[in-house]
């Protein structure tokens, strides 16, 4: 496996355009098209595990945090009909062994005891505490039952260093990427990073990785989200209401921690489109891709297409909203280089 490519966005700002750009390179592994590597960054993924062993630590907190780690871990090897999961197909059957190789190589002992969290009453052990009340009574509490536990191995006590936490999580996060690259030079792993956690990359990844952050004139972003994807059932949540709109996105935008690591490449949704030649010459220079590897243009991205996706806002009906949206975030429009009075209805979605 030669380079990680992960192509990432702000949510309806276009990554996949990246994701499909890519896929017409010679060797890159994109199987499963748009589908989205959440693993890091979902919650209780590997970058929740990590603050919660880094920051703040304890014995109590470490096995609260192994523990959420698995669960999640476990919903997305088993979940075959959730969209972000399947990993048993997606990844692997021995994606669940690695992980526990991985939480084990974490642990430094088990404690045979337990805490609050393990007292926690569910259904299961509401039934058994039913039934052990009316024995209580009979025996004269004479006999001592075991405690009923959500959890019954003890507690997974973890306090590594950071240098222990991150060399252990990378070699589980190439050994996952291993898996799916299936044996390809290039493996595209969609999603995978957000830009709102690029700031860890240097301390999980190799010079290996390269990731594209693509950003999209909010204008387009607000008409596609008010009145085209909710009729198409896509569903991104952000405000529907346009001043909402502006503080959300504003607030989004700026909660981002930059960072300068070398192996980010950042990019207008709308160049790939209106400066698809320039923007794909600094794309393969990035990859170190050469011209022949490119093997199958505008098969899965053609700017001739998704420029119908473009400059949605010159419409009448939306002037109201859209005088808003230049007023408030000026800073985060796209100059585009000729004005084009695109149909709403003429869109197009890509899988």
């Amino acid at each position: 496996m030669n380079r990680i490519i992960v192509p990432a966005g702000y949510m309806g700002s276009g990554s996949s355009a990246i994701t499909d750009l890519v896929s017409e390179f010679k060797d890159c592994q994109n199987e499963f098209k748009s589908y989205e590597y959440i693993l890091l960054h979902c919650p209780n993924g590997i970058f929740d595990l990590e603050d919660k062993l880094l920051h703040g630590n304890n014995a109590f907190r470490s096995d609260e945090a192994i523990r959420t780690f698995r669960e999640q871990a476990k919903k997305l090897y088993d979940k075959k009909f959730w969209w972000v999961g399947n990993y048993k197909n997606i990844i692997g059957k021995d994606f669940m062994a690695l992980t526990d190789n991985y939480i084990n190589s974490l642990v430094e002992f088990n404690y045979p005891g337990y805490w609050y969290m393990h007292e926690e009453v569910n259904f299961s052990m509401f039934l058994k505490l039913l039934i052990r009340k009316p024995f209580r009574i009979l025996t004269l509490n004479k006999i001592k039952l075991k405690k009923v536990l959500k959890y019954q191995d003890g507690m997974k006590i973890c306090l590594p260093t950071h240098e222990e936490f991150y060399k252990k999580t990378k070699d589980y996060i190439y050994q996952v990427i291993d898996r799916i690259s299936k044996g390809k030079e290039n493996v595209i792993l969609d999603q995978f990073l957000l830009p709102f956690n690029l700031h860890r990359v240097d301390n999980y990844f190799n010079d290996n990785l390269y990731v594209f952050v693509v950003e999209r004139d909010p204008r387009d972003v607000f008409i596609l989200n008010k009145y085209i994807w909710p009729q198409k059932q896509i569903v991104v949540p952000m405000p529907q209401e346009v001043n909402e709109f502006c503080e959300y996105y504003k607030r989004m935008r700026t909660s981002e921690i930059k960072t300068e690591s070398n192996k980010i490449f950042r990019v207008h949704f709308e160049d790939l489109i209106y400066n698809y030649d320039e923007k794909l010459e600094e794309i393969m220079k990035f990859l170190n891709f050469s011209k022949n590897e490119h093997i199958s243009k505008k098969n899965r991205f053609d700017p001739a297409l998704s420029i119908k996706n473009t400059q949605l806002f010159h419409d009448k009906k939306y002037k109201e909203e859209i005088a808003i949206i230049e007023k408030e975030l000026k800073e985060f429009l796209y100059d585009f280089p000729y004005e084009i009075n695109n149909k709403v209805e003429e869109t197009v979605e890509f899988e």
